[in-house]
């Protein structure tokens, strides 16, 4: 790609964020460094890998609520928190006449950056942070409770305010899930016995064994289905057969725009072949290190001297912090 070709991509990345019904799925990379991918993990036995992983992530989360943070925990969660903050700045910049200040975060990771991140940003920025649940002492986890606005209204009734709202839904489950007779409550703390689906390779039959997941991915499959809606993937590898199937089935919806941004350039082809497809669609494009400047990428150097390229979180967040009304002035 030319300069201006990666220019102008930057600016219809920041202009669909602003202008569509935003959508995000954040898989395992983006948890990089604090928490290791299964490739990382070296077993032999599968089983034995992803109860160190489990292991792992539970050290980690609780960690992130009760301890003082080591050095990869406090730098993976100073990249959610700015990661949050730049999603609530896109929802106070788009028209609530046009699309709802709601955004959908959905992640197969079930460690709590994502709501340590969130508690934080809500310290300096208005906004509702809508995990599912209802209820005060013990707080149940519904499906029904994502479909909600929230609004300010004015002293003497002069107006009404729609406040930006970021939804989280986690279909693999999570670390302060807890599972009581047929409910599932969200704890403000780890739980021993968290309710969450490891990645077996079983994922598929696990999930929808479980009514709670299967209404997880059913939000996620309506979200998609909606009119002038985007959705932006990062850190996920498409190595969940039954969501990966999710996805394939929403890329028929002409009015979705599908993103998926690779770690390293190899990920396009991995991405392809997890999906079965031999190219990118209209509506569904990979993009890796090489799409965008040297602005909004890592540049690393291996072991023979040589320079090589990734896109992380923390880039995907610098692409979408420069986002402004003119984005759809120079649009228009």
């Amino acid at each position: 790609m030319s300069g201006e070709q990666k220019e102008d991509l930057i600016k219809d990345l920041r202009n669909l964020a602003i202008t569509k019904q935003l959508n995000f799925l954040i898989g395992s990379g983006a948890s990089l460094p604090a928490i290791p991918l299964m490739s990382m993990i070296k077993e032999d036995d599968d089983e034995v890998r992803n109860e160190k992983l489990a292991e792992k992530t539970k050290d980690i989360s609780k960690e992130l609520i009760e301890k003082e943070l080591g050095q990869h925990t406090s730098i993976t969660l100073e990249n959610y928190v700015d990661f949050i903050s730049i999603v609530i700045d896109l929802l106070n910049l788009s028209n609530s006449r046009q699309t709802p200040r709601t955004i959908n975060l959905f992640t197969t990771n079930y460690d709590l950056f994502i709501e340590k991140a969130a508690d934080t940003v809500l310290q300096s920025y208005r906004f509702i942070f809508n995990d599912g649940a209802s209820g005060y002492f013990n707080r149940k986890l519904e499906s029904a409770n994502y479909n909600r606005t929230v609004s300010y209204r004015g002293l003497n009734d002069n107006y009404t305010n729609e406040i930006p709202s970021l939804s989280l839904i986690k279909p693999h489950g999570s670390m302060n899930w807890e599972g009581s007779d047929d409910s599932i409550l969200i704890r403000n703390h780890v739980v021993d016995s968290a309710y969450i689906v490891k990645p077996t390779g079983y994922e598929e039959k696990e999930t929808f064994l479980s009514n709670h997941f299967h209404e997880m991915l059913r939000i996620f499959q309506l979200e998609l289905d909606k009119p002038q809606s985007v959705l932006f993937i990062i850190g996920f590898s498409f190595q969940d057969k039954h969501i990966a199937k999710m996805v394939k089935r929403a890329i028929q919806n002409p009015e979705l725009m599908i993103y998926v941004f690779g770690f390293q350039e190899s990920d396009r082809k991995t991405y392809l072949d997890h999906l079965r497809f031999t190219d990118e669609r209209k509506n569904f494009k990979i993009l890796t290190p090489k799409n965008f400047g040297d602005e909004f990428k890592t540049e690393h150097i291996n072991e023979d001297g040589v320079a090589w390229h990734s896109f992380t979180l923390k880039n995907f967040t610098n692409v979408l912090k420069g986002t402004s009304l003119e984005d759809i002035k120079n649009d228009k």
